[in-house]
């Protein structure tokens, strides 16, 4: 398994390696040592899966706010997302940037997603599927988000927002904070 950190501090590329044989292929997508290593949170305390009917549907961008601040490891298992994490952490130096990259079935590239880094995601094509692990369990009074659209993140959407739901078209813009 090859893990590559990103411009944002705990947020990590995770490229599975694939050993292939006349089967198909084998390959590890955790490793509790491995994780440990590289300073990634390996608890799991929870797994969810979001099914995606339509091209274009967004879901983002969420976190979870202390005491209940959660790490995340996402992996698109059907299909393929446009993934972007914001750091919304006031005290870092890539604080209000994002990043973005392509989750697939196909390339089972997947995020490690540290806490206090916003999450959303848009699908590229219909009926994408996407697995998450979390280091904690859901709280909704701990349960935040942005607005997918704030202009102060300005995050380039590849595709025309097709699905959203009321929830996530109803986060607020960010307060920016300095420190």
């Amino acid at each position: 398994m090859n893990i590559q950190p990103t411009k944002i501090d705990s947020l990590f590329v995770i490229e599975p390696t694939r050993l292939a044989d006349e089967r198909g292929f084998f390959a590890r997508t955790f490793c509790e040592a491995a994780f440990r290593e590289h300073g990634i949170d390996p608890t799991i305390r929870q797994c969810n899966v979001s099914f995606n009917h339509k091209r274009g549907t967004l879901r983002g961008m969420h976190l979870q706010r202390e005491p209940h601040a959660e790490a995340k490891l996402v992996r698109c298992t059907k299909g393929a997302i446009y993934d972007v994490i914001v750091d919304v952490r006031p005290e870092s130096p890539t604080y209000c940037q994002w990043v973005a990259f392509e989750l697939s079935a196909d390339n089972g590239r997947q995020l490690a997603i540290g806490k206090g880094l916003a999450h959303g995601f848009q699908t590229l094509t219909n009926d994408a599927e996407v697995f998450y692990q979390m280091s904690e369990s859901f709280h909704p009074t701990s349960s935040t988000g942005y607005h997918y659209n704030d202009p102060v993140f300005q995050i380039e959407w590849p595709l025309p927002v097709v699905c959203l739901s009321d929830k996530d078209n109803a986060w607020p813009l960010i307060q920016l904070q300095t420190t």
